[in-house]
């Protein structure tokens, strides 16, 4: 058993970096040197090459990133290396709360040291030379010591509490771990604003002005309560512009980067926010938390049925534990994954075109549409993708789709 677990693993794997190259294989067949008639309106000819060959650049150096990873991955399976962890921290302890840290903990700490040169070439190199990088060294560092603390202090510590319930509860540990984890994760759509935002990113009201009143216009006039408007100095790391909506209930928030109040006028800002709105009042926040915690509650409940099988550990060559099964169990859960995350990039899109029709019936089509212009063309944004490429990644209808939709909106 523990040898057919194996070949499917690979199989997994190899049919996973298969599929990817291939998408990324068929994106490329749309790309052109030359302004396509469609896009006339949107980029200018100038624009228009530096945007294909950003996504150039990135296309390469993802090739590489996922190619060596896929290699990294093989190296770990075939020649037993997740094994030869374990046995090391076996050398030093047999607790398993204690085995589940230190072997995360090396296995997360060696990932992200073979990752930081890439990471620095991203930012200081590609993002560089196409005028959006504004990270300092400094902030590089420190984000990056932070992210080390956050990923040491809540995903150990709720790794641990993982551990602890699994070896408490044995059969009852799915649905005991899925109200933890629901519980944690509608605490941090809560707060998240409040308590880990702050860590990185500077967040103040916005100020009194014509932009504050107009926004607050608009959500009086569609019943929706909101006192809480950040800005947030997103240039401290990059030139893109972008807005979200967080929180619940009276934790709601809007934060708009600084960049993009920067780029935009009073009317498209506040289209874009009355499509943030959109998403609330049509009740998208809800469901995609819902769903969100459907899906944990699936994968723990399958995860119930497997972990416990000596098969998943004697796969990679190592004795039976919990964070061996844990590494096997994600491998094996991969096709679900992706079919699930499939299902949800299409209730995404489908979201998205109800939010855009939420905003331009209630407040300007033509300013959302003008803002949806200036967001891609700032960014860069690939605006001719291969269908399959968008069915597989993009959780948002591509630019030219979503101005095809404004467009049947009569006021």
């Amino acid at each position: 058993m523990s040898q057919t677990i194996y070949i499917i693993i690979i199989s997994i794997l190899v049919f996973d970096y298969i599929l990817e190259r291939l998408l990324d294989y068929l994106n490329t067949t749309y790309w052109s040197n030359d302004l396509p008639k469609e896009l006339e309106n949107i980029y200018d000819a100038e624009k228009y090459k530096k945007s294909q060959d950003y996504h150039k650049a990135n296309q390469k150096f993802s090739l590489i990133t996922s190619t060596l990873s896929f290699i990294a991955m093989l190296f770990m399976i075939i020649f037993g290396g997740f094994a030869l962890v374990d046995e090391f921290v076996r050398q030093y302890t047999v607790h398993p709360i204690l085995m589940a840290l230190f072997f995360f903990g090396i296995i997360g700490f060696v990932a992200d040291l073979l990752s930081m040169p890439f990471s620095i070439y991203d930012t200081f190199v590609i993002e560089q030379k196409f005028g959006f990088n504004t990270t300092t060294v400094k902030t590089f560092i420190l984000d990056k010591l932070k992210g080390l603390l956050l990923a040491v202090v809540l995903g150990g510590g709720l790794l641990a509490l993982f551990v602890l319930i699994y070896n408490v509860t044995g059969k009852n540990f799915w649905w005991i771990a899925w109200l933890v984890f629901s519980c944690v994760t509608i605490f941090f759509t809560m707060f998240y604003s409040n308590l880990i935002v702050p860590l990185f990113n500077k967040q103040t009201p916005l100020e009194n002005g014509e932009l504050r009143d107009a926004i607050q216009s608009f959500a009086s006039k569609t019943g929706f309560k909101l006192k809480n408007i950040f800005v947030i100095d997103g240039s401290k790391r990059s030139n893109k512009a972008n807005a979200y909506f967080t929180g619940l209930g009276s934790k709601k928030r809007i934060v708009l980067y600084d960049t993009l109040i920067k780029d935009h006028t009073t009317e498209e800002l506040v289209a874009i926010l009355a499509h943030e709105i959109g998403h609330y009042k049509k009740k998208h926040t809800l469901q995609g938390l819902f769903i969100s915690l459907l899906e944990t509650g699936l994968m723990l409940f399958v995860l119930s049925w497997f972990i416990s099988n000596p098969d998943l550990s004697k796969a990679l060559g190592a004795q039976q534990s919990f964070h061996i099964g844990i590494i096997v169990f994600g491998m094996l859960y991969s096709p679900l994954s992706l079919i699930l995350g499939l299902a949800l990039n299409i209730l995404s899109r489908k979201h998205e075109y109800q939010a855009d029709r939420f905003a331009g019936e209630n407040y300007q089509p033509e300013a959302l549409k003008n803002a949806l212009k200036k967001l891609s063309v700032n960014n860069l944004s690939n605006l001719k993708p291969h269908p399959a490429y968008v069915f597989f990644h993009y959780s948002h209808p591509t630019l030219l789709q979503r101005l095809s939709a404004l467009n049947q909106i009569r006021k």
